[in-house]
């Protein structure tokens, strides 16, 4: 990476512009949480995890290759496991502002949980009831907790045109449904799960990482699990 500018760090990720145009994803150790607790939900960098970083990118690199067999585009270029780095085509995230600030994440729910359920508590009849799919939208603003943002507004502000936020949201579904069947066939149940997408030369594709960093899985004892064991569950 001598030759390369670094552009962006991020909490789990830095970026690296890299001679060719495309940039380098190095994936790090880093976990968020709160209070102490790991959570993959949350936007506070609490400590590091060894080998964690390289664990999420060969998670990336499966399921990359999944939504690749099912014609779903991606930024991927090529991975380094050894390295613990991506290679990918440079995107431009959806919603993202003109001074390069917020973007937006794509959150697909199975069943209530977390925000959601404190948000809604009182219209939960049953917490195990299913959600089909439910996508969410989400602001990338930490110091804002990540606040939601409806279609309208989206259209409204100018951030993604109506066509292309119905792409986004119809393959955030397909992705849910790819790591779903995935995770159902070893036993385990995804609860919630966040992408990110973005336009390369003007085609809407799923960019950055699909980890535990950024799902919630649950076993058959209603034990929301870590992520090594997520990864040693489904990749060994």
């Amino acid at each position: 990476m001598d030759s390369s500018e670094k552009i962006y760090s991020g909490k789990t990720k830095d970026l690296y512009l890299l001679p060719n145009a495309n940039i380098l994803l190095v994936f790090k150790d880093d976990v968020t949480g709160t209070d102490g607790v790991i959570d993959p939900g949350a936007n506070t960098v609490i400590g590091q995890v060894a080998g964690k970083g390289r664990k999420s990118l060969a998670m990336t690199d499966y399921f990359f290759k999944r939504l690749h067999a099912a014609q779903i585009s991606t930024h991927l270029v090529n991975v380094d496991l050894e390295q613990g780095t991506m290679e990918v085509r440079r995107a431009e995230p959806l919603g993202k502002d003109i001074s390069g600030a917020g973007g937006l994440e794509f959150v697909c729910r199975t069943r209530p949980w977390g925000s959601f359920s404190r948000r809604y508590q009182q219209y939960i009849r049953d917490p195990q009831q299913s959600l089909d799919y439910l996508v969410e939208i989400t602001v990338k603003d930490d110091e804002r907790g990540d606040p939601l943002i409806n279609d309208d507004t989206i259209v409204a502000l100018g951030l993604v045109s109506p066509t292309h936020l119905a792409e986004a949201k119809d393959i955030t579904r397909r992705v849910c449904r790819i790591v779903e069947a995935d995770l159902s066939s070893k036993g385990l149940m995804l609860i919630d799960m966040k992408i990110e997408i973005g336009l390369v030369e003007g085609k809407v594709v799923v960019i950055d990482e699909i980890s535990a960093d950024a799902m919630r899985v649950m076993d058959d004892a209603g034990n929301v699990l870590e992520h090594s064991m997520v990864h040693e569950t489904l990749i060994g």
